[in-house]
């Protein structure tokens, strides 16, 4: 009986992961600690860089404003929020960058 169920559990777990790894990024907090954003930015207090709110805020109304935030994640930048420059993000997989963008956007 194991030598049928084993390679069933097999087959299985592998289908479940390749589901999981196609689903897109469900960005969150826990999404933003993953990739160590917490570290300068908190949710409705400037810290190092801006708040999630001051963000969303700056850039309500904006159509573009999440491929433009996913830029500045990717990319870094200086400038647009005071002295300390944002250092570049090429780690984090462009799927997570934009689900990233669309969950500070949705801060309140």
């Amino acid at each position: 009986m194991n030598k049928i169920i084993a390679p069933l559990v097999t087959v299985v777990s592998a289908a479940t992961f390749a589901l999981i790894a196609q689903q897109p990024a469900q960005a969150s907090e826990a999404l933003a600690q993953q990739f160590a954003c917490v570290g300068c930015h908190q949710a409705n207090a400037r810290l190092v860089g801006p708040s999630w709110k001051e963000i969303a805020t700056k850039y309500k109304g904006n159509s573009k404003a999440a491929q433009q935030l996913a830029a500045s994640i990717k990319a870094g930048g200086s400038g647009k929020w005071g002295a300390v420059p944002m250092p570049p993000q090429p780690q984090v997989p462009d799927a997570d960058v934009n689900a990233l963008a669309q969950w500070i956007l949705s801060q309140k």
